[in-house]
């Protein structure tokens, strides 16, 4: 599936925090409902299978509590796609990929493959299960580490055993560091610590530029690997540099023409938004263009990264250039020429906020918006909680603007086709309840600061961790009732302009 990815480490964003976050992008022509839950010990399976790979898998005892995004329809299975676990540990799961031909001649994809003809009879096939995917990671992974390293090496060691059927890149953070591991081939994968300093970019293309094998397979301080990927590489002739420098996007990634108007324009924008003024975006003869495959995995950005700067990025559909689709600056070409950021198909948008400065209690918050991201609002959920509110963990396959999922998802369709007359509208709804987001966060931290304080001065009623859990669930219900009463003003506002828009529309009244 269609993602884009950007990482920001702790010495890059504006509060400390590194940050991880994902557009969650469904196929074309498709849609997939999503809600925001908590998955709790007692519900988390103890015997796993996939539904598209038919794969089994056993998992380990005392899971840890977690949220994630998963689909509201499981047909498919669950796609939990992004959470914070009760250790403070995030996970990002997926970014699909590109490969090439040679990674995949080495170490085929493990695929499942049906049954074929009648048991018992001649020239019966048995079913091959597949490996890992998408559909799998964050249930298989998250509720069992405590470290965003552990994340790493625990996924890793599953693919190893198991296999993938898919390219993926998947990235974990605590209130330290951020990992992000690539997959390469069937059975093999690679990772790299994000620098504090920087921020990563990641569009659907392996994107490691640069990588210290003698580090992965020895303290692994800054990389980490499958424990035979030198011999994987020499045995098979990967590196393909003149220098013996190892460069995975070279070695293990695409190169094709499909890779210039879907994926690199995305980083480039991310990037020239980002670093605006280091001169390399334009002019007669740029350094970087939207099919420039050399752009950097990681840079530092000219400021500090913020939540909003975050969103703007992965709503983006290249204004201020050419081939903004909303915009007359191009020709009807150009306009649509590149694969925006933001989407018409966006599922959903987590980002992954594990404060190191805070209270364990509440370091935690997942920041979620729904659909197409030009049209929506990030709203903060604390994580240390035992519920999410129904807003946004009640989403169903029926449409209905009762909760958050469908009401986004229906303004986007009425505001794009009215894009000048509305985004006035969507603008002053980001900005309001974007506002009321930092501002829920900031007395709740203090009525949990509050508690603790009383707590050790041996007051009754101390916060205990689930009293700790109540007020910040409780925080989490009010925020939510102040953004479905901006929502509903929104959908309000945009029907009504979208309706004065309609082709059926005459000036003369009745009355």
């Amino acid at each position: 599936m269609g993602c884009t990815t950007i990482l920001v480490g702790r010495g890059a964003s504006w509060d400390g925090s590194p940050l991880v976050a994902r557009n969650e992008d469904s196929a074309n022509g498709e849609y997939n409902p999503k809600r925001i839950i908590v998955v709790h010990p007692q519900d988390q399976p103890r015997t796993y299978t996939s539904v598209i790979s038919h794969l089994t898998i056993e998992l380990p005892e005392e899971p840890l509590r977690y949220t994630a995004a998963p689909n509201a329809i499981l047909d498919q299975g669950i796609w939990g796609e992004a959470g914070i676990n009760s250790a403070n540990v995030t996970m990002s799961a997926t970014e699909t990929l590109t490969t090439n031909e040679r990674v995949l001649g080495a170490d085929p994809y493990v695929e499942h493959v049906p049954a074929r003809g009648v048991e018992g009879t001649a020239g019966f096939v048995p079913e091959q299960v597949g490996g890992i995917g998408e559909e799998d990671m964050v249930t298989l992974v998250l509720p069992y580490i405590r470290s965003a390293r552990e994340g790493v090496l625990r996924l890793g060691a599953l693919l190893e055993r198991y296999g993938t059927y898919e390219a993926n890149g998947v990235a974990f953070s605590d209130a330290d560091e951020i990992w992000w591991l690539e997959t390469v081939g069937g059975h093999h994968w690679i990772a790299r610590r994000v620098p504090d300093d920087a921020y990563v970019t990641m569009p659907n293309q392996l994107g490691i530029d640069s990588f210290d094998l003698d580090d992965a397979l020895g303290e692994g301080r800054e990389h980490l690997a499958s424990a035979d990927l030198r011999e994987f590489i020499a045995d098979n002739h990967l590196d393909v540099s003149l220098d013996s420098v190892l460069n995975p996007r070279d070695a293990f990634g695409s190169h094709s023409d499909s890779d210039h108007v879907y994926n690199t324009p995305r980083a480039w924008y991310m990037q020239r938004t980002l670093n605006p003024h280091s001169g390399e975006w334009d002019g007669p003869d740029p350094r970087y263009t939207p099919s420039s495959d050399d752009l950097p995995w990681a840079r530092i950005p000219e400021r500090h990264i913020t939540i909003e700067d975050i969103k703007y990025v992965l709503s983006s559909h290249y204004q201020g250039t050419v081939f903004d689709p909303y915009s007359p600056l191009g020709t009807a070409t150009q306009r649509h020429l590149l694969r925006p950021i933001g989407i018409n198909r966006h599922s959903q948008l987590s980002v992954l906020q594990v404060r190191p400065w805070g209270p364990e209690s509440c370091r935690a918050i997942q920041w979620v918006a729904f659909a197409s991201n030009p049209f929506n609002t990030l709203v903060p959920l604390y994580t240390n909680v035992d519920r999410i509110p129904d807003y946004m963990s009640g989403t169903t396959e029926r449409v209905t603007t009762e909760n958050f999922y469908w009401a986004s998802r229906v303004i986007a369709a009425l505001a794009d086709a009215h894009f000048a007359e509305t985004i006035p509208e969507v603008e002053r709804y980001q900005q309001k309840t974007l506002a009321a987001g930092h501002g829920s966060i900031r007395s709740t931290d203090a009525a949990v600061a509050e508690a603790e304080a009383r707590a050790d001065q041996g007051a009754s009623g101390g916060p205990e961790e689930a009293r700790v859990r109540e007020i910040l669930a409780h925080a989490n219900d009010g925020l939510a009732t102040s953004v479905r009463t901006n929502t509903e003003a929104l959908l309000d506002r945009v029907l009504f302009i979208a309706s004065n828009g309609m082709q059926n529309r005459f000036s003369r009244s009745d009355n």
